[in-house]
C-alpha cells in the first residue's frame, strides 16, 4: 500500500550547517590552504535532500518525473555557477598571466560541462599545491560531482522501487539497503583508491558516492532514531566541534579522501541527527540560516577571488589584510548574486514542456559557453609557428656558440608566446603503433627517410628522451638516419623503478624494451644517463640505468646516454613572465644544479659501450640557467624543454653525435 503522505518538518538548522561548511571552505582555502571538509558536508547533505525527496516519492506510490526533477534540481545550480562561469572567463582573459590562460580555458570549458573533476583527475592536479597555481575554476570539481549525481540519483531510486515492488518487497527496506551497498562498495573503493593514487582518487566520482548514499541512507532512518534531549544536544554540539576542528586537526595532504573523509561527514551526519537540540539552535539562528541561503554562490565567488587577488598580488597567499579583502569581495557577491539572481529566479515559472523547460535552464550557461568560445577562438588565431632553425631573431641555443653572430634583434618578442609555451611538445603519437613481438611495447617511427635509412636509432626512455627529438630531428634527416622511440611516461630506461621502487610497470616495460632490441638491433640506441637535476646538487646516475647499459653492452649495441636537464619548483616561463628579460630572479645560479663533474663521470661499472651527450652548455649559460636564451622560451613547464628551444639545440646534437658514435 502506498505510504499516507506527511507534513515535512522544517529543519532550518540544517541550513545553519550549509553555511558552517560555506565558511569553513573559504576560510581554509584562504587562509590555511588544507582540506576543511567542507565540500564534504555538501555532498551529504545532497544526497539527504536528492535521495531522500525521490525516495518519499516512490515510497508514496507517486511516479517521479524524471524530466521535472533534473529540471528544478538544475534550476537551482546553474543561473549562478553560468553567472560565476562567464566573470571568471573575462577575469581570466584579462586580469590572469597569459601563461596560465590554456589551462583556465580547459578548466572552464570542463566546468561548464560539469566534469570538471574528471578533467583535473586525468591532469594528476595536487588539490594541495598552491593557490596561485590553480586554475580560475578548480573549485568546480565539486559541483561537477554533485551534478553528476543529481543526474544519477533520481534514477537509482527508481530502479530500487522498481526492483522491489516487482517482487513484493518493501521500498524502503529496499532502498536503505541498496544505498548501503554503494556507500559500502565506494567507501572501500576510496580508501584503495587513496592509497594507491591519491592525487586521481580526490577528484573521482566514485570516490565520493558514498558520502551521497549515506545522506541518502540518513534520509530514510532518521525519522525513526530515537534519542533523548540531551544526548541529542551532545551529539549535536560533538558534530560542530569535529567540522571546526576537522582541517585543523587533520593534516591530509596525500590521504584525503581515503577514511579520513570520514571525520566531517560523520560530524556532519551527527548534526543532522541531533536536529534542533544542543548546537541546532545555533544553526537555526537568522544570521546562521542566511549564511547557508547565500553558502552556493559564496562557494562559487571566493574561488575566482582568491585566483584573482594572487595573480595581482604575485603571492602564494593573500595575508591578513588581503584574506580579508578577499572575503568581503566573496561575500558582498554572494548577497548581491542571491538577491539578484537567485531569488527572482526561483519565483520564475518554468514553460509546463519538459523539453521547452529543459531548453530555458540550459539556456543560462549559454553566455558562458559563448564567451569560452570566443576567448579559444581568439587563442587559435594567435598560434604562433613553430620556431625555424636559422631565425635571426630567435637563434636560441645558437647564442651559447662562442663565435656565434647575431644580425637579428635581440629584443624580438619570445616564442613561444607565454601564452603558447605549454603546448609547444615534440609531439609524434601519429607515428605509433604497438610492436608485434611485445604488444604491451609502444614503438613510434617519427623520423623516417623516404629511401633505406643510412643508420636506424631507437630513443629509450621518459618523456625527458622524447622532448629532445626536434633537436635530433634536423640532424637525422640530413644524414637520412631513421628515428624510432620507446617512450612511456615517468619510465626513463632502467633495469629498476626509478620513480616507485614497488611498482614494477616500468622495469617490465624496460625487460621488454630490451627483448625487442636484442631480435631487431638499431645501429645505437638513445638514452638518458643522469635524473633528478634540481637546487642542491641532486643530480644522479641511478645503479638501473647503468645495468641497462650493460644489458645493451651484451648484445652489441652502441649506446649514447644524455646529462638531463634541470628540474624546477617552479614555471621558469611564469617567472620569465612575471619579471620580464633577464630578470635576476629567474635566473638560477648554474652552480646550484649541476656539478662540473656528471655523476656517471665518478663511477667505474660504466661499459665500454657507452659514450655521453651533455647538453649542458645548450640549457645553461657558464653562470646561470635562466628561462629565457636567444629569445626562445627554454621551458614549457617546469622540467620540460619547450620543442622550439629544443630545436635549436640541434647543431650542437649535429656536431657531437656523429663523433660520440664514431659515424
Amino acid at each position: 500500500m502506498a505510504a499516507p503522505r506527511t507534513r515535512t518538518e522544517r529543519r532550518p538548522e540544517i541550513e545553519g550547517l550549509r553555511g558552517l561548511a560555506a565558511v569553513l571552505v573559504v576560510v581554509y582555502h584562504v587562509w590555511v590552504g588544507r582540506v576543511s571538509g567542507g565540500v564534504d558536508v555538501f555532498f551529504l547533505l545532497s544526497g539527504f535532500f536528492v535521495l531522500g525527496m525521490a525516495a518519499r516519492t516512490v515510497m508514496r506510490g507517486e511516479r517521479i518525473d524524471l524530466g521535472g526533477t533534473w529540471t528544478r534540481l538544475f534550476w537551482r545550480l546553474l543561473p549562478t555557477a553560468g553567472l560565476v562561469l562567464l566573470v571568471s572567463t573575462v577575469a581570466a582573459a584579462v586580469l590572469l598571466p597569459p601563461s596560465t590562460w590554456a589551462r583556465n580555458l580547459r578548466e572552464l570549458l570542463a566546468s561548464g560541462l560539469f566534469v570538471e573533476n574528471w578533467r583535473l583527475a586525468g591532469d594528476s592536479v595536487d588539490y594541495y599545491a598552491d593557490h596561485g597555481t590553480a586554475s580560475i575554476a578548480q573549485h568546480f570539481w565539486s559541483l561537477s560531482i554533485q551534478a553528476q549525481f543529481s543526474l544519477l540519483a533520481p534514477l537509482v531510486v527508481l530502479l530500487v522501487a522498481w526492483w522491489a515492488r516487482s517482487r513484493a518487497l518493501d521500498v524502503r527496506s529496499a532502498l536503505i539497503a541498496a544505498l548501503s551497498a554503494v556507500a559500502v562498495v565506494s567507501f572501500l573503493h576510496s580508501v584503495h583508491a587513496t592509497a594507491t593514487d591519491q592525487a586521481f582518487a580526490y577528484f573521482d566520482t566514485r570516490t565520493r558516492l558514498w558520502e551521497f548514499a549515506l545522506g541518502g541512507v540518513l534520509a530514510l532512518v532518521l525519522d525513526r532514531v530515537r534519542l533523548g534531549s540531551r544526548a541529542r544536544a551532545v551529539l549535536g554540539w560533538a558534530g560542530v566541534a569535529g567540522l571546526v576542528s576537522c582541517g585543523a586537526v587533520l593534516d591530509v595532504g596525500a590521504a584525503f579522501p581515503g577514511y579520513l573523509a570520514l571525520w566531517p561527514v560523520l560530524s556532519a551526519a551527527a548534526v543532522l541527527v541531533a536536529g534542533r537540540a544542543g548546537a541546532g539552535e545555533r544553526l537555526a539562528s537568522p544570521a546562521a540560516r542566511y549564511l547557508g541561503a547565500i553558502s552556493y554562490p559564496l562557494y562559487l565567488w571566493h574561488w575566482p577571488v582568491l585566483v584573482v587577488a594572487l595573480a595581482v598580488m604575485r603571492s602564494p597567499s593573500p595575508g591578513v589584510v588581503g584574506g580579508v579583502v578577499v572575503v568581503a569581495v566573496s561575500v558582498a557577491l554572494a548577497v548581491a548574486t542571491h538577491h539578484l539572481v537567485e531569488e527572482p529566479l526561483r519565483r520564475v515559472a518554468l514553460p509546463r514542456p519538459v523539453a521547452l523547460r529543459s531548453l530555458v535552464v540550459a539556456a543560462t550557461l549559454v553566455p558562458a559557453l559563448v564567451g569560452l568560445g570566443v576567448w579559444a577562438a581568439v587563442l587559435a588565431a594567435d598560434r604562433a609557428a613553430p620556431v625555424a632553425l636559422g631565425d635571426q631573431d630567435h637563434p636560441g641555443a645558437a647564442v651559447l656558440v662562442a663565435d656565434h653572430e647575431s644580425t637579428g634583434n635581440p629584443a624580438a618578442p619570445v616564442q613561444p608566446s607565454t601564452a603558447r609555451v605549454q603546448d609547444d611538445w615534440a609531439d609524434y603519437r601519429d607515428a605509433c603503433a604497438p610492436v608485434p613481438d611485445h604488444p604491451q611495447l609502444e614503438q613510434c617511427v617519427p623520423i623516417s627517410p623516404e629511401g633505406e635509412p643510412q643508420r636506424r636509432i631507437t630513443v629509450i626512455g621518459d618523456s625527458h628522451m622524447q622532448q629532445l627529438l626536434p633537436a635530433l630531428e634536423p640532424v637525422a634527416r640530413d644524414r637520412g638516419w631513421e628515428v624510432r622511440t620507446l617512450v612511456r611516461a615517468r619510465c626513463p630506461f632502467s633495469l629498476a623503478s626509478e620513480t616507485d621502487p614497488g611498482d614494477a610497470t616500468c622495469t617490465d616495460w624496460n625487460a621488454a624494451a630490451v627483448e625487442h632490441l636484442a631480435a631487431d638491433p638499431p645501429d645505437a640506441v638513445v638514452v638518458g644517463a643522469t635524473r633528478d637535476v634540481r637546487a642542491g646538487l641532486t643530480e644522479q646516475t641511478p645503479d638501473g640505468f647503468v645495468a641497462g647499459w650493460q644489458e645493451l653492452d651484451g648484445l652489441g649495441i652502441p649506446v649514447v646516454a644524455v646529462r638531463d636537464n634541470p628540474r624546477y619548483d617552479h614555471r621558469p616561463s611564469e617567472c620569465f613572465e612575471t619579471y620580464g628579460r633577464g630578470a635576476a630572479e629567474c635566473a638560477i645560479p648554474r652552480a646550484e644544479l649541476l656539478a662540473p663533474d656528471p655523476p656517471y663521470a665518478l663511477r667505474e661499472d660504466v661499459p665500454s659501450n657507452v659514450s655521453f651527450l651533455d647538453l649542458s652548455n645548450e640549457i645553461c649559460t657558464p653562470e646561470t640557467c635562466p628561462p629565457e636564451i636567444g629569445n626562445v622560451l627554454v621551458y614549457l613547464d617546469d622540467n620540460h624543454l619547450s620543442a622550439s628551444y629544443s630545436r635549436t639545440m640541434s647543431t650542437a646534437v649535429g656536431a657531437q653525435l656523429p663523433g660520440l658514435l664514431n659515424w
